[in-house]
């Protein structure tokens, strides 16, 4: 009895270490707002200041931004904070209002209230 309750146990651990473990090439999607191509090089530029991240794509007619993490490294909600620090909202996060306020006027999306 004290075998398998010894077996239960080191493979419960087992188990959850290896739930643990971080994906080192974590591909993720979410919308963005902007509108053109100099919104496009400030969303990936952001994105790219954030260590760990691999892979930033903003797609302008979808708005969708792809990326890929090194989630060892970073959380995904530290690329949308990056994102909305230069002004551009995402789904979790919004851009402080001065600094969205502040873009260029081609660059000013229709903000959801």
């Amino acid at each position: 009895m004290k075998k398998v309750l010894l077996f239960v146990i080191l493979f419960g651990c087992t188990f959850l270490a290896q739930s643990q473990t971080k994906n080192k090439n974590a591909k993720h999607s979410f919308e963005v707002n902007g509108n053109c191509d100099q919104c496009q090089k400030r969303i990936q530029k952001a994105a790219f200041s954030v260590s760990g991240v691999k892979m930033a794509m903003w797609d302008i007619e979808t708005h969708q931004m792809t990326v890929i993490i090194n989630e060892e490294k970073c959380e995904l909600l530290a690329v949308k904070q990056a994102i909305a620090k230069v002004g551009h909202d995402s789904d979790e996060v919004k851009a402080p209002d001065e600094v969205y306020q502040n873009l260029h006027g081609c660059c000013l999306y229709e903000r959801v209230k």
